[in-house]
């Protein structure tokens, strides 16, 4: 045995520098593979391979798990090891019957073993912790998809590296959940850059739930989509290109999409007053993207409502921001990325639902035409506000949008906003924070923040807390709460999760575009 296992040790240096050696050519067709390992419970340093990766061990007469033993510790959750020219093993006849008296020279490796694997030159095997981790009672957490999600992008990543353009994917028990770590691990926005990271495609190995992979593709893409608009600068999305992009992304789905987008001219004859009073100090023309995703059978059913924030560039206007971190405000749009992609996604999963998406866009700078501090302006529904801090111009388009967004009779209304620094303070990149008037607790609640808002000087409202930085998040929800009369609205405040260091493992350093997944498994969850 010992001398079988420096036969394999042998051969995979041998394969490891082989495949370096190769032409360019053959690199760049070359495909990988990805494959999943469990760890056994209660066997310290044994794991157990996922039904496809045992498949693969099965055709290499085992040797994939030989290979995992001699190579280093057992693999942990999310860890990766790569092998290169993984080949068929065999044995003599004469030594099969005989093992002890087992020798190198007994040993001859069949054809294929001369030149590199002829499906998959590298291999990545990676690790998904125990086995049915289940869900988190408390948080409704799928550790079992998480780990996969996690595993799966850093085995694509790896091999990404390497400049493999095509992988495959083991489904590792749960296609989606796979599809979604290799589609999210594997983006990188570098559009602008001149190297760029090798375009990989993936495809499902091993498993028959192509739907299951097809979704997590869905899924995945449509997070991608905000996380490209949120990454890219503000001057290449503009609100005119943000709306642009976000039509021809719908393209394909016209017969169920309909696409307003609504010039300055359409936002001032619905006196809109408190997102104008954002947009006018920039020379960018504001937009007013409307979309209506038809989905349901019944026509007549009820629309779900979201509504994003749009602000492709937030400078803080006469309050201006620092400059320090400036740069990221060009994701200050995220809120209004993250719904219009969950309705991309939702037309491209063709999900049985009405979805009615409101952004308003625009950027809020700093000019001779700009919004002044102490200014009152007037809201759609005719409350007036107090805009006491310019740099707390999120709630003001978003009480327009709210407005609006009653006029479609809804089942419900959600908005989403990058809004208030305090939700990043009170709960970091954990987790969104959700204010809700369909909740018990928060009716209670917010009837002590709105006094904070509610005492103006000079008007209805005022845009920022009467105790300024003090319950940010709280005193932000209790003013658009002025604005809803729904009886089921919630507002989400993403500022939080906006952008990702290493918080997730299956999402690059960047911007994030959470929670779009999460807004279409809401809409999915209506359906």
């Amino acid at each position: 045995m010992l001398l079988l296992r420096r036969a394999a040790q042998t051969a995979v240096r041998t394969n490891h520098h082989r495949s370096f050696s190769a032409s360019q050519t053959h690199l760049n067709e070359r495909k990988g593979l990805v494959l999943g390992v469990f760890e056994k419970e209660g066997e310290e340093g044994s794991l157990h391979l996922t039904q496809a990766a045992a498949g693969f061990d099965q055709t290499l007469s085992g040797k994939l798990s030989e290979l995992l033993k001699i190579s280093g510790p057992t693999l942990k959750k999310g860890k990766s090891r790569i092998f290169y020219g993984i080949h068929k093993v065999t044995m003599s006849t004469s030594n099969k019957k005989n093992k002890k008296n087992m020798s190198l020279y007994n040993i001859r490796v069949i054809k294929s073993s001369l030149c590199l694997h002829q499906d998959f030159p590298c291999v990545a095997v990676v690790g998904l912790g125990k086995k049915d981790a289940g869900v988190c009672g408390a948080e409704n957490w799928d550790t079992s998809k998480e780990s996969i999600r996690q595993a799966v992008s850093a085995g694509c990543r790896l091999l990404q590296d390497l400049e493999v353009n095509h992988v495959e994917v083991d489904a590792c028990g749960d296609a989606q959940s796979a599809a979604e770590g290799a589609a999210l691990g594997l983006f990188h926005y570098d559009q602008l850059k001149s190297k760029k990271k090798t375009k990989v495609t993936t495809q499902l190995h091993g498993s028959a739930d192509s739907v299951g992979w097809e979704k997590g593709l869905a899924y995945a893409e449509g997070q991608n989509l905000a996380r490209f608009l949120m990454e890219a600068p503000a001057n290449h999305i503009t609100p005119t290109a943000f709306a642009n992009t976000i039509e021809e992304k719908l393209a394909p789905h016209a017969k169920r999409v309909t696409i307003n987008k609504r010039p300055q001219s359409w936002i001032e004859e619905q006196q809109m007053g408190a997102f104008l009073s954002v947009s006018k100090g920039s020379e960018e023309p504001p937009v007013f993207l409307e979309l209506h995703y038809n989905g349901s059978p019944d026509s007549k059913q009820a629309p779900l409502v979201f509504v994003g924030k749009g602000v492709t560039f937030d400078s803080g206007g006469i309050s201006l921001k620092p400059s320090p971190s400036m740069d990221a405000m060009r994701a200050d749009m995220g809120g209004a990325a993250t719904v219009c992609a969950s309705i991309v996604t939702a037309a491209a999963l063709k999900l049985p639902v009405n979805i009615i998406g409101l952004a308003p866009l625009c950027e809020n700078m700093p000019s001779g035409k700009a919004t002044k501090p102490g200014d009152v302006v007037t809201a759609k529904n005719g409350k007036t506000i107090q805009v006491d801090n310019t740099d707390a111009e999120g709630r003001l388009i978003l009480a327009d949008a709210l407005c609006y967004g009653h006029t479609f009779n809804p089942r419900a209304i959600v908005n989403v906003a990058t809004l208030t620094g305090a939700m990043d303070v009170a709960l970091g990149s954990a987790a969104a924070g959700v204010f809700t008037n369909s909740d018990w607790l928060w009716e209670q609640l917010h009837k002590h923040y709105t006094r904070q808002v509610t005492d103006s000087q000079l008007a209805d409202l005022n845009n920022i807390g009467k105790y300024s930085r003090s319950g940010g998040a709280c005193t932000a929800a209790a003013f658009l709460r002025e604005f809803v009369t729904a009886a089921h609205w919630a507002h989400l405040d993403i500022a939080g999760v906006m952008g990702n260091k290493d918080e997730i493992p299956y999402l690059r350093k960047g911007m994030s575009g959470r929670p779009t997944r999460t807004l279409v498994e809401f809409a999915a969850g209506l359906a």
